[in-house]
């Protein structure tokens, strides 16, 4: 990755790289070299060809599949994570190779023994229960070294209520479970680290990692930078608004904030320095504008996979579902952004110092087709594995149709490695948000957690939502997306579910809160990954990028209001309706957060017109004619004022 320094008068920036391994745990890997290099190569490339086999040929019984999947993933997790971050990066430890070795054995332990597991099926033996007990610390220290300490602390504490279930008070209280029975259950069973979770990983998840992997590697993220800076560079703020567009299209196929905000900010935050945003707004910028890559499909983050097991539809039937919202998240960072430039009258990037886009689609409009072909084949009807497989193919094969962006065999080869690499954070956060469903299907916490939120809510849509979002924010500040949905799906969700909201909307609400934690101080992943690269001060640049994705903190509270926002039902009348004062709604918040729409407002005009923005989510006439009225009429005085200045 294209490493970009550029030195500032009160703070050095870091480089691409730095800022991966300093905010992203996933990149902070071993750097081999000589044997252990290829023999690293080696497992990751036969883990793809495993999977790629599998989906090709058909799926293994779900234990043998998931525990294969998992043996692959422990064994390059310890191979690739040092115990300790001070230890040599191009040496491996004994302890890691031991490790590695028992994280490969522990899930073959199964696979060989499969028959007889069953046969006994909850009659454990003393064998197995130590070899599940060494599985279950196995794959949480992977947690630690991959996925970090917060999901650690969140596994624990479901186990030891596990255990502390008879000394626990009121409604929390249960009989509690025996070493053996835990063992046996959150190990070799479907209900446990092999679950849903873990599940979908070793299917889908896989394959569409490793189609975004190839998609990098044929060069789509310039394809779409460059795209972007043709399309908006030009436009007042034009490189911000490049980083909003360029973020959004990488997001169609990348499901990683921190990685996103690298990818595309190291080239966009030193555009928008230049033009002359400052370091704290550059940086929330491509933030708020990386977190959203999540929530756009078709590829969307690997929670949406889950969602379509969890509630029980199609993955596209998510997708559909994502369409509008994330339309309207895009549109309201853009807005932030447009009024951003506005108010400090900063102008775009001269048209010839742009590239063109009838060239860049001439020369490498090819590389997109995988992306149209991939959607198609969901709305026709494919399971998503057969999409992905075929969207793999044909990412190689349409970059071969340029000899400019043709892979070599082992750029090739090196896209199975990649995959492989790219999906070990996602396979141990499903590994390990399977202990924590073990623990909620035997104790039924989450029944009696969902409960106390419908208490504490008096059983009211907004008091349940507010404190589902504050559930949601909470685990996102140190739980990836992936854990943090399979938790408040658990736990928040059957809340909204039991006061009449539809389940698809229930869940894509704990969704988006769990994603949007990535910018909400003070833990904000991107934003800090954001301020790394333009050297500003971290928590300014949070508060920046909240505010640029208030429309994450809207949205949600939207659709759960207006299902017809999902599509649930296809596209109603009442849907274009909604949609307009929604995006009305969305203009109001972010103007009245920059403190510009037509111009500068005083701070009465943007508190009025905040509430104005807040009074269009809730569907109705009243709410709806109020909330336009007041627009309108801070947009006339803003004209009025232009006028006369």
């Amino acid at each position: 990755m294209r490493d970009v320094k550029i030195l500032d008068s009160k703070r050095k920036e870091m480089t691409a790289e730095e800022v991966l391994k300093k905010y992203d745990n996933e990149s902070n890997t071993m750097e081999y070299t000589g044997i252990m290099a290829k023999i690293v190569s080696a497992l990751a490339i036969s883990f793809s060809v495993f999977q790629l086999y599998t989906a090709t040929f058909g799926l293994l019984d779900a234990q043998l599949q998931r525990a294969i999947h998992l043996g692959f993933g422990l064994c390059l997790s310890y191979l690739l994570y040092p115990t300790l971050k001070s230890w040599r990066r191009d040496k491996l430890h004994p302890v890691d190779l031991i490790l590695a070795i028992m994280g490969a054995a522990a899930p073959a332990y199964i696979v060989i023994n499969y028959r007889e597991l069953i046969l006994r099926a909850a009659l454990p033996t003393t064998t197995d229960v130590i070899v599940g007990a060494i599985g279950i610390l196995l794959v949480i220290e992977a947690a630690r070294r991959v996925v970090g300490i917060p999901m650690v602390c969140v596994v624990l504490l479901f186990i030891a209520y596990a255990f502390a279930g008879p000394y626990m008070p009121g409604i929390l209280a249960h009989r509690g479970l025996t070493v053996d029975y835990f063992v046996s259950h959150v190990f070799f069973t479907t209900e446990g680290i092999f679950g849903i979770p873990l599940g979908v990983s070793s299917t889908f998840i896989f394959l569409f990692i490793l189609f975004g992997a190839y998609l990098e590697g044929t060069g789509l993220g310039k394809f779409f930078i460059d795209s972007a800076n043709a399309i908006a560079g030009w436009a007042s703020g034009g490189p911000a608004k490049v980083a909003v567009l360029s973020s959004g299209l990488m997001g169609t196929v990348s499901g990683s904030s921190v990685a996103n905000v690298v990818g595309t900010g190291s080239l966009t935050i030193p555009m928008m320095k230049k033009l002359g945003y400052h370091k704290d707004f550059a940086g929330a910028v491509e933030a708020a504008a990386s977190t959203g890559g999540q929530l756009m499909p078709p590829v969307m983050g690997a929670a949406a996979f889950l969602m379509a097991e969890f509630v029980g539809v199609p993955y596209i039937e998510i997708v559909k579902a994502a369409i509008i919202p994330a339309i309207l998240y895009f549109a309201g960072v853009w807005l932030g952004v447009h009024f951003e430039a506005k108010r400090n009258n900063l102008q775009g990037i001269p048209r010839d110092q742009l590239p063109k886009l009838g060239e860049i689609l001439r020369t490498r409009g090819h590389l997109a087709i995988p992306l149209i072909v991939i959607v198609y084949l969901l709305v026709s009807g494919y399971t998503p594995m057969r999409a992905a497989l075929i969207a793999i193919v044909l990412s190689i094969v349409a970059s071969a149709l340029k000899a400019e962006t043709r892979m070599s065999p082992m750029e090739i080869v090196k896209g199975l490695e990649t995959g492989a690499r790219n999906v070990l954070g996602v396979l141990i956060a499903c590994a390990s948000a399977g202990i924590i469903i073990g623990v909620v299907t035997k104790t039924g916490v989450g029944l009696k957690l969902a409960s106390t939120l419908l208490n504490l809510s008096g059983g009211l849509i907004l008091p349940a939502m507010f404190l589902t979002m504050l559930t949601a924010i909470l685990l996102g500040m140190g739980v990836p997306t992936t854990a943090n949905y399979v938790i408040t799906s658990t736990i928040a969700a059957p809340a909204l579910i039991g006061i009449g909201v539809p389940i698809l909307a229930a869940h894509m609400f704990v969704f988006y809160f769990g994603i949007i934690a990535d910018v909400t101080p003070p833990v904000a992943l991107a934003a800090y990954a954001g301020s790394g690269i333009s050297g500003g001060n971290a928590l300014r640049t949070g508060v920046n990028a909240s505010k640029l994705a208030i429309a994450a903190f809207i949205i949600p509270y939207m659709f759960v209001l207006s299902p017809e926002l999902l599509l649930i039902n296809g596209f109603e009348i009442e849907t274009i309706l909604i949609l307009f004062t929604a995006i009305i709604g969305m203009i109001a918040l972010s103007s009245s957060l920059i403190g510009y729409l037509a111009a500068s407002m005083n701070t009465l005009q943007r508190v009025i017109l905040f509430c104005g923005g807040l009074l269009l989510i809730n569907p109705g006439w009243v709410t709806d004619v109020i909330g336009v009225a007041i627009f309108a009429v801070i947009l006339g005085i803003q004209i009025r004022n232009n006028k006369e200045a």
